[in-house]
């Protein structure tokens, strides 16, 4: 099996990069701009330079339970207080039974509300005097979510167990809000005048979860108990990936004999059904020319043709891109659509440069579609507890 990153023309790619783009999003993960006949697409709001915890390498570990007063991990933007805070928030969710699906979204909820400090607010009387972070002074909100009077009295609102508890009952109301886009299912409770700023804190926020929580976001709910790194298709893990497709990874990544392999194949059969690793907003979905320029993906391709074939490429929060390869005919996607995780986005097939029916899979970093943003994907995936079978 053989694939090549897409010729996208003769032009090289237009590096993207979410700091550089000032303008808000417009809807969930919204598409903003596309222009000219090689369309460069830009997306804001997904975060700036990711926060890295000390280990990468997060174990995942079924049934451990948070330690608040524990030793917190280090974190390059977020303070012990900050992170103890997050435990707080974890450790209600586990009291309540809450899957740790729900731990994510509370956690980046509260990044964005209040960068998981517990906010006094300069307008509420009485606040300043509860111990607290922070001075805020939006509005009548308080404390790590931002919660206004509606949801309990000052001192109430500023104990981060109560706001916390407050925050799990109303997202529990909220039908379906396992599967949905974090942005979304956070604007459900939070009803918010930034109702897409949630999601560029969900990496960071399966990042903290994993460290307080024994690897918990690498957990998918299957017969309402956690289990780790398994999460595939439409089974998503709490961090909100899932493996595009079942079966083992055959050619790898930027191997030897290939170092411009630019991601992993993973053997399937024809019409196999290809999902979305991730919530995100579609890029390109498109024939691939091949090295004479030809856009023939509509029949079974040849090592040497060159081109991806079939492919479509996939931007989600965090500045990552997952791309794939090789499908049997036009992608289920058109570029600005957004998708859900385990969204079905075509079907795999043998198109472009390919000996055979496979998925040609990739990930990028930094927004960046060229050669340069790839990286190995079978770490990646396992770290979000989507393992690529067989890769492990």
């Amino acid at each position: 099996m053989t694939a090549e990153t897409p010729t996208s023309g003769k032009p090289p790619r237009r590096q993207l990069r979410t700091g550089a783009v000032a303008a808000m999003l417009t809807g969930t993960l919204a598409l903003l701009c596309c222009g000219g006949g090689s369309a460069a697409f830009f997306l804001t709001n997904l975060g700036g330079d990711p926060e890295i915890l000390v280990s990468q390498e997060q174990q995942c570990e079924e049934g451990r339970r948070v330690n608040v007063t524990g030793k917190m991990p280090r974190m390059s933007q977020y303070g012990t207080s900050q992170l103890r805070n997050a435990a707080v928030i974890i450790k209600v969710g586990e009291d309540m039974r809450v899957p740790p699906r729900g731990w994510v979204i509370a956690v980046a909820t509260a990044m964005q509300e209040s960068a998981l400090r517990n906010l006094s607010n300069s307008t509420v009387a009485g606040s300043r005097g509860i111990p607290n972070e922070g001075v805020g002074s939006d509005h009548d909100s308080v404390g790590l979510f931002q919660q206004r009077a509606g949801w309990g009295s000052v001192t109430q609102r500023m104990s981060p167990d109560y706001a916390a508890r407050k925050f799990y009952e109303k997202l529990l109301k909220v039908d379906g809000w396992e599967r949905m886009p974090l942005t979304r299912a956070a604007q459900k409770v939070q009803i918010s005048a930034y109702p897409d700023a949630y999601a560029k804190h969900e990496d960071v926020a399966s990042q903290i979860v994993n460290a307080l929580a024994g690897g918990a976001a690498r957990t998918v709910q299957i017969a309402d108990r956690s289990v780790c790194d398994r999460a595939s298709a439409r089974a998503i893990a709490a961090s909100g990936w899932t493996a595009p497709i079942d079966g083992g990874v055959g050619s790898g990544f930027r191997t030897a004999s290939r170092p411009r392999h630019n991601g992993v194949d993973i053997g399937a059969r024809k019409r196999t059904e290809i999902h979305a690793a991730a919530t995100g907003r579609v890029l390109v979905a498109r024939c691939d020319p091949d090295h004479n320029g030809n856009r023939t993906c509509d029949v079974d391709g040849f090592p040497g043709k060159g081109g991806c074939g079939w492919f479509v490429d996939i931007l989600h929060a965090g500045g990552y891109i997952s791309r794939y390869c090789h499908m049997i005919e036009k992608p289920r996607v058109v570029p600005g659509q957004l998708v859900k995780a385990g969204e079905v986005i075509g079907l795999v097939g043998s198109s472009g440069n390919s000996s055979g029916p496979h998925l040609h899979f990739e990930v990028h970093v930094d927004s960046d579609r060229s050669f340069a943003g790839g990286i190995n994907p079978v770490p990646f995936m396992r770290q979000r507890g989507a393992p690529l079978n067989g890769s492990a």
